[in-house]
């Protein structure tokens, strides 16, 4: 894996030469040229090569771990993971909600609502989803297995692996086992490709920051600043407050030396802003550094990566109630507790990618009646902002997986100055 001080020092760069280019080459051709031509390509195929490598590993590392668990421990290891999610997520959508009624940022700044029609003409605004809960929630079982990795159905496609491990598990023989044996295989070169493509990860993250610090607007920034600042600070609170009370009290772990231990993750969290393109990442730090046991990481983590989204989460409730401000829709404490409920179910299914969350965000909307127009205000800060949540999302699920593993009587070795394990 890439040291974090490469790492850091190409994120540095990247944002540090955008910001100057923005300012003093922000018209010449050169520099529009470079952002188009060569750093948004070689950010794009960093981008590109993670993802390459993800459907496979997802595949291979769920598919093994369950393989290596205990069948009858399988069901209360689900149930542990799941209720984790749901009580966490709902503590950080209550984080945002409480910072949006306090502060109201959909009040500051001047006639939000006619900035944001405004916007959404010249702006593409994504539309919600069509079909309703129960549709989604048939889909939540896919028909087509190869669909779902040609189509990045990343719920698909832990379903699949879910159902297909178990069916592994269960079946004796000489033949299941080499099968077993095939797919550790999987595994492991999938890693060693990884392990490859990460090494590039400082040229990758610096071009894809630069590309973004170049492109970002700022006009809207006054308006949104607040709204801005309340998701960010609701985004740290829960990464700084609520993750190290869990690692201390729920994981037996020191979270200073957790948190040292996953910066790498966490700094490929907040380039590419993606959970799955994150995930290789999050499973190497999770066997070298964490020292977790492999089959409750590969499971938790590869199942985090489309399920535990507190990020998302918090920043769905935050962004829903900040339009309902601009827009003066009041939502009593009723709605308000209904949003926080439909938020957490939707950070279980959004989509681990690039702005996976602004069409669950859109159904959301017109569920409580505030125009989806709205949505043109975040739009141009939604980058920024991904990438801001997407790190809160990974980290909460290596926090998942060491409570996981410690509620299961896993333990793991012991790292080097870390006496709380």
């Amino acid at each position: 894996m890439v040291a974090p001080k490469q790492l850091f020092l190409g994120i540095a760069a990247g944002v540090g030469l955008g910001l100057a280019g923005r300012l003093f080459a922000g018209d010449s051709a050169w520099f529009a040229f470079a952002v188009q031509n060569v750093a948004h390509p070689t950010g794009q195929i960093f981008l590109r090569l993670l993802f390459l490598l993800a459907v496979p590993l997802i595949f291979a590392a769920l598919v093994t771990g369950v393989c290596e668990l205990d069948l009858r421990h399988l069901g209360r290891l689900g149930l542990r993971t799941l209720g984790y999610t749901v009580v966490v997520s709902a503590i950080a959508v209550g984080i945002g909600l409480a910072l949006v009624t306090i502060v109201r940022p959909g009040e500051v700044g001047g006639d939000l609502a006619g900035l944001a029609n405004g916007l959404a003409e010249t702006t593409k605004v994504p539309p919600p989803p069509s079909e309703s809960g129960v549709e989604l929630l048939i889909q939540l079982v896919p028909n087509n297995p190869v669909k779902a990795a040609a189509t990045g159905d990343l719920v698909g496609i832990l379903f699949f692996a879910l159902l297909f491990g178990i069916g592994l598990a269960l079946t004796p023989g000489e033949s299941a086992k080499r099968l077993r044996e095939v797919i550790d295989g999987l595994y492991q070169v999938t890693m060693r490709l990884v392990a490859g493509v990460l090494k590039l990860a400082p040229i990758g993250v610096g071009a894809l920051l630069f590309t973004t610090t170049a492109r970002l607007g700022v006009d809207v920034l006054p308006k949104v600043g607040a709204y801005v600042a309340v998701v960010v600070v609701g985004l740290a609170l829960h990464l700084c407050v609520t993750y190290p009370l869990i690692l201390r009290f729920l994981a037996g772990r020191s979270p200073l030396a957790f948190f040292r231990d996953v910066r790498p993750a966490m700094l490929t969290a907040f380039a590419t802003a993606s959970s799955a393109a994150t995930l290789p990442a999050a499973l190497e730090v999770a066997d070298a550094r964490l020292r977790l046991p492999r089959h409750v990481s590969r499971f938790v983590l590869t199942a985090g990566a489309s399920m535990n989204q507190n990020g998302t989460a918090l920043f769905e409730g935050v962004t829903v109630l900040f339009l309902a401000q601009a827009y003066g829709v009041e939502l009593t404490l009723g709605h308000q507790a209904l949003l926080l409920v439909i938020c957490v179910l939707a950070g279980i299914g959004t989509a681990g990618v690039p702005a996976g969350s602004l069409p669950v965000i859109a159904m959301i909307l017109a569920t409580v009646g505030v125009p989806a127009e709205g949505l043109a205000l975040i739009v141009g800060v939604d980058r920024l902002l991904d990438m801001c949540r997407t790190t809160l999302n990974v980290t909460g699920d290596l926090v998942a997986a060491a409570y996981v593993a410690h509620a299961e009587g896993m333990t793991s070795e012991a790292l080097p100055g870390d006496k709380s394990t």
